[in-house]
């Protein structure tokens, strides 16, 4: 069978044998309704845990619209419109709502780069900025410690309206919701405090109410304090197929069922060999974004396996605290004692993907030089078939093959209660 994995803005093509491929892991079909703008028109008109938006905001008050950074896919600029409309007509003035990009941890946006997440419309009518983690107001701390410092702009609102995408996330047990606060507006040390918890057991992708991780961050932007969000949940097109909105937690625990219901996939068995990508731009700028999908691959392929990593990178490992990590250790055993004893932001990745290679080989397919790709403990392969073939070498000619196209959002799941 003839598969095409996302690559940048490309795709990588390759030809699995059908006697060999157990599956492709693609979204299940689901009811589906409205999509696009007119589902997040439905989702305004019908909040979960809260009023509808008009009855909360008032005329005068200062409000910072949080949103998502280059480096997700969340369409900000399909849900700007309704949501600008209603703001309006509850008498709220142009001149008084800010778009924040919630950088978290990533580079700053072009200009461009803001225009065309923000939408022509609410480009030319509203202020977008850059959330500036250097210039943040400190809030408070969450029980586990967690400084509550958050970026000037959003803290000193009067109302706080969050945006996401809900997908799988590989500690935070799925995306959206309060992670547009912690870690989007938060300071380096508050994300590095919360996301310290990262090695407890509980703190896994597809897992909320008992992730100590999830519990910390909700609690940081309970104390920040956030009056309404609007999520929505992508198909494999990037088409919005459900939005929600409402209270930050109950709006948000509505969105991860619906996600489950598309993307939690059910395996019999793992494979020998899981074909993996992100699914291409945006979500595979930097090997640092990449992960995410080498993490949900691991669910999937036997100890002794092998995964081949599907993406561009072509601006490189995407953080400079990642890229240390990477290129110093002498082994990938040394980052996973690392992290144990001086956990620091971006070197978490590097230990995630050590904690893969204890069990799996991983081939990348990127841009990157295969020198590079060396250093940091992979197998650098010119093409997803070339590095196929190689795992077929190894492995011998009866080796089973799991794909996964849009890896950062199927999560396998050998148990079928989830």
């Amino acid at each position: 069978m003839k598969l095409e994995f996302g690559f940048g803005e490309g795709v990588q093509a390759v030809e699995v044998p059908d006697r060999n491929l157990l599956g492709v892991l693609m979204a299940n079909e689901v009811p589906k309704g409205l999509t696009n703008e007119a589902e997040v028109a439905r989702a305004l008109a019908h909040p979960i845990g809260t009023p509808r938006l008009g009855e909360i905001v008032h005329p005068g008050e200062k409000i910072a619209i949080v949103t998502s950074d280059i480096t997700r896919p969340c369409p900000t600029w399909r849900i700007l419109p309704a949501l600008l409309d209603e703001l309006y007509a509850a008498g709220c003035r142009r001149e008084d709502i800010a778009l924040v990009f919630a950088l978290g941890s990533h580079r700053h946006h072009t200009q461009e780069e803001q225009r065309k997440l923000a939408g022509e419309r609410a480009w030319a009518e509203i202020r977008c900025v850059d959330g500036d983690p250097s210039d943040c107001v400190h809030m408070g701390a969450t029980d586990c410690g967690t400084p509550v410092d958050i970026t000037r702009i959003v803290a000193e609102a009067d109302r706080r309206i969050c945006l996401g995408n809900i997908e799988y996330h590989y500690f935070a047990g799925y995306s959206g919701g309060a992670k547009a606060i912690m870690p989007g507006c938060s300071t380096r040390e508050a994300i590095q405090s919360n996301h310290r918890m990262m090695v407890r057991e509980e703190a896994h992708a597809g897992n909320l109410d008992s992730n100590p991780l999830r519990q910390d961050l909700e609690q940081a932007a309970a104390i920040c304090g956030v009056d309404f969000i609007v999520n929505v949940v992508l198909d494999e097109h990037k088409q919005i197929v459900r939005a929600v909105a409402g209270d930050l937690v109950e709006a948000h625990r509505e969105g991860c069922k619906f996600l489950d219901q598309m993307y939690l996939k059910k395996i019999d068995s793992r494979a020998d060999i899981v074909l993996v990508s992100q699914g291409g731009a945006p979500k595979d700028l930097n090997l640092y974004q990449t992960q995410k999908a080498l993490d949900n691959a691991k669910h999937a392929v036997k100890p002794g396996g092998t995964i081949i990593l599907i993406g561009s990178c072509r601006e490189g490992l995407g953080e400079k605290v990642f890229e240390q990590w990477m290129l110093s250790a002498p082994t990938p055993e040394s980052m996973i004692e690392r992290i144990g004893r001086d956990f620091q932001l971006g070197g978490h990745k590097a230990a995630a993907i050590a904690m893969v290679l204890k069990n799996a080989e991983i081939y990348l397919v990127s841009e990157l030089d295969d020198d590079f790709v060396e250093k940091i403990f992979l197998k650098p392969a010119k093409s997803a078939q070339d590095a196929l073939d190689r795992a077929f070498a190894r492995l011998g000619p009866d080796a089973t093959v799991l794909a996964m196209p849009y890896g950062g959002s199927t999560l396998p799941s050998e148990s079928a209660d989830r």
